[in-house]
């Protein structure tokens, strides 16, 4: 594993801890980081140190060449190694820009615009030390699109037995008007246990149709064979799911559901019956969870009918989840994977408040939904996929000597 060297002067550490000088400092130590990433990389990439004699080398330095790196903390300047064959590379400001690139542009189109009566060049001077032109942001743009563009438009190549779709609302300009847009999102568990961002889309409301729209997209490209669909209850979502993935299980978010009951459920009984339905949540398999349910039932029909009822109502659709071996279950029985990456949306968002147009919405939230991909492709695997499809398998074995 590479070393890095961070050295830090009494100057640097006061600024850090500094109001008035912390931008500063902060710039000056994340451009020491940067560098030193970079000095590792050549290293690693030559197969030695500096002035190492080592048999695995197979380049030499050959100085370095200084590029400015611009972020909201200032504009860096980088020392990027140079080597004799020319082969150096690095993907470091091409991931840590783009992201940055499509939060300026954000910004700066709301002032383009006309959102804000600030001046383009004092926001961005704000922003990241450093005043854009109209020209530039244009070309900025035409640099990031096509890159989301093409991974909103990939083939899905890999097998996605396992689909968790989610929702979230934005604040949109259009017409001169602030209008309400939902940003839809479908996470998949891909046949090596990873998971993947494979599908997001702009709507205007969370209706069968968006959500049908947001679904042919995927399967024209190439998602198929989908077992289990997780989601809340929205009935738009529901129906388009059931029409375009037909074969596959539907599990409602029991995260959601839980919450269904408490609206449903006197006050004082809440604490209760939440508890009462992690039974059932835990059942080891559907014979136990049923049992579970009659009890539930019989238990609050009188107290809370109107919980009971929904209950008994959502059962199958709240359990569907144990048709899929025990380990999977707790993963896939809510959408709180993708709530969390929903959360890392809206602390970007955040700083928007009121999106320009929807170009700029597709532009920030797809550099940010890619950043999380490459984030879950590099990390660890969500899951083991070895026992699902072994399962499947037997599942398909018994079902053939049953017809036989």
């Amino acid at each position: 594993m590479a070393q890095f060297n961070i050295t830090i002067t009494e100057e640097l550490l006061h600024g850090l801890f500094l109001s008035n000088g912390r931008d500063e400092a902060f710039s000056k130590l994340l451009e020491e980081i940067f560098n030193q990433v970079l000095l590792a990389q050549s290293s690693e990439q030559i197969g030695a140190e500096p002035y190492e004699r080592a048999e695995e080398r197979t380049a030499y330095r050959n100085g370095f060449r200084d590029r400015q790196m611009t972020t909201r903390v200032g504009t860096l300047t980088l020392r990027v190694p140079r080597h004799r064959n020319g082969q150096f590379s690095t993907e470091l400001f091409a991931r840590y820009q783009r992201s940055e690139q499509a939060l300026v542009l954000a910004m700066m189109e709301m002032v383009i615009n006309g959102v804000s009566t600030r001046k383009v060049e004092t926001i961005t001077q704000e922003l990241c030390g450093k005043t854009f032109s109209k020209s530039t942001v244009s070309a900025l743009c035409k640099k990031l699109d096509p890159i989301v563009h093409a991974f909103r438009t990939r083939p899905l190549e890999s097998h996605y037995p396992f689909l968790i779709v989610d929702a979230l609302y934005l604040k949109v300009r259009e017409d001169h008007r602030v209008q309400s847009r939902g940003l839809l999102i479908a996470v998949g568990v891909n046949e090596e246990g990873y998971r993947e961002i494979i599908g997001f889309q702009v709507a205007n409301t969370e209706t069968e149709s968006s959500w049908g729209e947001l679904f042919e997209s995927l399967k024209e490209r190439g998602l198929k064979d989908v077992h289990l669909i997780t989601s809340d209850n929205h009935r738009g979502l529901v129906n388009a799911a059931r029409r375009h993935f037909q074969g596959a299980t539907w599990q409602r978010c029991q995260t959601h559901f839980s919450r269904n009951m408490l609206d449903h459920t006197p006050k004082a009984l809440q604490p209760e019956i939440k508890e009462d339905l992690r039974q059932l949540y835990e059942a080891i398999d559907l014979d136990s969870a049923r049992r579970v349910r009659e009890q539930l039932v019989d238990k609050y029909e009188t107290k809370a009918p109107k919980a009971a009822t929904l209950l008994d109502e959502a059962f199958d659709d709240v359990t569907a989840v144990l048709a899929i071996p025990l380990k999977y279950r707790k993963r896939l029985r809510t959408t709180n994977g993708v709530e969390r990456l929903n959360q890392e949306v809206r602390r970007r968002e955040r700083v928007i408040r009121i999106f320009p147009n929807e170009a700029s919405v597709i532009r920030l939230m797809g550099a940010l939904l890619m950043e999380q991909d490459e984030k879950w492709q590099a990390g660890r695997k969500y899951f083991d996929m070895d026992l699902y499809y072994r399962s499947m398998d037997n599942k398909e074995a018994k079902d053939s000597n049953s017809a036989a």
